[in-house]
């Protein structure tokens, strides 16, 4: 039986606004056979975009989820992203034909929520630091987490012009800065951050 190994990475964790958001991904034979899958932040736009649709169509399975602003601003930016990943890889298990071997996770925490259902199911779980440069699987989970994002961004940005979400992604820059000292914060702005923390407004 081949060892399934899924892929997990988030996008999202710096910006000051939007949700943030995790992927899973078990390539399989099919999905290991993609060339150019590699950190997300290493690859173009355009280029995102395109493996994403081959990840989609070749993967043995996959999974996207998001935590939002509210969530994030309650619990934390950590604690929301871990809780994303959880989500991913649940949703993950209950698509894959065959049970997952190792679950690899980019960064340097593993949910605390995970290590028991892995327990229960003899699932290795382990987090790897820049994984998503050197394990494949890891490298399309960024992928997956990294375009679903945006599109969201992009989506968002049509509803509130004024911020550019469009082109910075919510992150902190200065054409985003200067938006929210003209027109104050938006719903989908995370309050605990700075500079909306930094204004009294959480």
């Amino acid at each position: 039986m081949t060892r399934l190994i899924c892929g997990v990475d988030e996008a999202g964790r710096g910006p000051l606004a939007g949700p943030v958001y995790a992927a899973a991904v078990i390539l399989g034979d099919a999905g290991e056979a993609i060339k150019g899958i590699d950190d997300s932040k290493k690859l173009s736009a355009a280029r995102r975009d395109s493996l994403a649709v081959l990840i989609q169509r070749d993967a043995l399975a996959w999974a996207v989820s998001a935590v939002d602003v509210a969530t994030i601003d309650r619990i934390n930016i950590l604690q929301a992203t871990l809780q994303a990943m959880f989500a991913a890889i649940t949703e993950l298990a209950a698509k894959s034909p065959s049970p997952i071997a190792q679950i690899v996770i980019d960064g340097t925490q593993i949910p605390r929520v995970l290590k028991p259902w892995c327990d229960e199911r003899g699932i290795e779980a382990i987090a790897l630091p820049k994984a998503d440069a050197t394990i494949k699987a890891v490298g399309a989970a960024s992928i997956l987490a990294k375009t679903a994002r945006d599109a969201y961004m992009i989506a968002l940005d049509r509803e509130f012009p004024q911020y550019g979400f469009a082109g910075h992604k919510g992150y902190g820059s200065a054409q985003h800065m200067a938006a929210i000292e003209a027109y104050g914060p938006c719903i989908h702005h995370r309050m605990s951050f700075a500079p909306m923390s930094q204004r009294g407004l959480f």
